[in-house]
Parts: C-alpha cells; structure tokens; sequence
C-alpha cells in the first residue's frame, strides 16, 4: 500500500451550499452539501489536485449508492453483534451512512481523502444532532492505522484504479469476525471487486438493490464481506 496523499479542497471551490431533507426507509436526514459540481472544476486547487493525483471531489454530490447503503444500516441487527460498535466510513463523502449507523447507536468515525469531506460530514452529523463520533483523513490507498469492526463505504469503487485499493483497505481495516457493507451503482469500474475481495481472503455475499426518487431509480449491489480471521 501506497503512502498517504491526503487533500483538501478550499470551501470557496464549492460556492453556495443547498440543504437536502433525504429520506432514508421512512427517516429523514438533513444534509449540507455544495450546491453544485458544474463550476467546481474551474478552481485551481481543484486543477492542481488533478494534476498531482488524478483527484476530482465527486463526494460533494448526494450518490444513489449513498442511500442505498443507509436503508442497509437501518435494517442491519446491529443488537446481534454487541454493545459499543465501532464503525469507520471510509469514502464518507457528506456522512450518509454515517449518519444512519449514528442513529442506529453505533460509534462512527467519519474518514474520507480529502479533509473537506470529513469536517462537512461532522457538520451534518451536529445539524442532526450527534455529538459522539469521529473524524479522520484517511487514503484508501494507505494502510489504516488500526482495524474496525464494522466497515461503511459506497460507490468507492468510482475507478477502475481504486477497485484493487478498496480490496486491499477492507481487508487491512476489517477485524477479524468484523463485517464490512459497501454499495455500488452497478459501475462497470467495481465489476472485479468480487474477486480481489475474494483474493485478499475475504467472504462475500452480494445482493441486488434499488435506490433513489421515484422518478431516478438506480438499480446498484450491496457487497457484504465479512472476515474471518
């Protein structure tokens, strides 16, 4: 695994923020997020960071693949599992399914690439009321720095050159016995997920799911990999 190559966009890439009430299997959640990513690419630090790293903030888009990973969260028998969960969402992006295993009384650290994410994640947690959870800069591509019980990312395999990555971080971040929940929106980038998952000695059972408004359904995948140990 790679070095760390953390950034940060500047708030002034994103312009004017819009608030979002998403509904997640008949719970609402507010989310901040910017307003939009059409004038986003005309920052210089946005161009620079492509230019070093091939890194484009798509995070600050609410992403189907995000929902369908909430409805999951709220649904999962976490009780079964114990008292006290820890769960890192890696990719947070605005905290989605962060935010949904907050509500469902997990620990949750909030970590994605780029710094701006996470502290926008920590802002939608206080604006729907939860103050004890976590924060962290973390480069899918690094090694983690220690391991969690429970995993959360969704539509993380966005390129074809993060898929190996992802495979690598789950099974590096994942505890043994721990289960890890990612979603895609069937991307033609995460079609070997399966199989580097499965190659870093990892179960996986995927199920087909559908998420969005009504009139914008995306049908997508739930990968739940567990480690054994």
């Amino acid at each position: 695994m790679s070095t760390p190559r953390i950034h940060s966009t500047p708030a002034e890439a994103f312009g004017q923020r819009v608030r979002d009430q998403v509904a997640v299997s008949g719970r609402t959640f507010l989310f901040d997020r910017p307003a939009g990513l059409d004038h986003l690419f005309d920052h210089p630090a946005v161009r620079s960071a492509y230019a070093a790293d091939e890194y484009i903030p798509y995070w600050a888009d609410l992403w189907p693949a995000a929902v369908m990973l909430g409805e999951v969260v709220l649904a999962e028998p976490w009780e079964d599992r114990g008292d006290h969960l820890e769960a890192l969402e890696f990719g947070c992006g605005l905290g989605v399914s962060g935010m949904c295993a907050l509500s469902r009384g997990l620990h949750v650290t909030f970590s994605d690439v780029d710094e701006a994410a996470v502290q926008l994640a920590a802002q939608n947690a206080r604006l729907n009321g939860f103050k004890h959870f976590e924060t962290a800069a973390v480069d899918l591509r690094a090694k983690p720095d220690r391991q969690y019980p429970v995993l959360l990312a969704a539509d993380v395999c966005y390129e074809v050159r993060l898929t190996e990555a992802v495979a690598k971080f789950v099974k590096a971040a994942l505890a043994p016995g721990g289960l890890a929940l990612l979603t895609d929106t069937d991307r033609y980038s995460a079609r070997s997920l399966r199989w580097l998952l499965e190659q870093e000695g990892l179960s996986v059972v995927i199920t087909p799911m559908k998420a969005g408004p009504p009139n914008n359904v995306q049908k997508g995948y739930l990968y739940r990999i567990t480690h054994r140990g």
